[in-house]
């Protein structure tokens, strides 16, 4: 499906409305990115979930579609509130592009949503992103995002499906290996990886709409 600017299908205002926030002077996108409203002490935080919160419940079907046919910040938006509502219907949709990686930065967020849903069906879509996309030593996709998902999940869920990437000398231990600025990073070994996406997933889980 080609790329459409969300206005070329009547959709002119959800960019403004969901994802830069013109209102306000913290862009959604950036601070979702940047991860800031995981961090304790953050001043701005209780009206940010709250406004996240309640776009999740509100925004509509097609008003995510729209985000989702467009470009990175407004698909890692969408799948940010697909997953904070736990909207399951996304799921293929999500799984699709994910398997995609047509952009940078937005798989993380399709990862979370995935992990949001908290399914067998969410750790296969994960499991086929991983093994179509950790052989490639190449690259840098969102491989550290699907594995603490897949991680999250088998905790969740009772299952193994990451045991095999993360086996001594395994596909994600060769993979790692293969990109230098990754080599011996903490941040990359599969207990971080889970631990990130785990703060991701317990912190939205006590998220409420008032």
């Amino acid at each position: 499906m080609p790329f459409q600017h969300p206005k070329e299908i009547g959709y002119d205002y959800v960019i403004e409305r969901y994802v830069t926030r013109k209102d306000s002077e913290h862009p959604r996108y950036r601070e979702l990115k940047s991860g800031r409203v995981l961090r304790p002490g953050w001043q701005h935080a209780e009206r940010f979930v709250r406004q996240l919160i309640d776009d999740a419940a509100t925004i509509s079907d097609s008003e995510l579609e729209a985000l989702l046919g467009y470009e990175w910040r407004s698909r890692f938006t969408a799948a940010w509130l697909i997953g904070v509502g736990r909207r399951a219907t996304f799921r293929e949709r999500i799984g699709d592009l994910l398997l995609a990686s047509e952009f940078c930065f937005s798989g993380g967020a399709y990862c979370f949503a995935l992990a949001r849903f908290g399914t067998h069906a969410d750790a296969e879509i994960l499991t086929a992103y991983l093994d179509r996309y950790l052989p490639r030593t190449d690259l840098r996709y969102d491989q550290p995002a699907a594995l603490g998902a897949l991680l999250h999940l088998d905790a969740r869920l009772g299952t193994h499906h990451a045991a095999r990437f993360t086996e001594p000398d395994g596909l994600w231990d060769q993979w790692v290996q293969a990109l230098d600025h990754l080599r011996d990073h903490p941040g990359y070994r599969p207990q971080e990886r889970r631990h990130l996406a785990n703060r991701q997933c317990d912190f939205a889980h006590g998220w409420t709409r008032p």
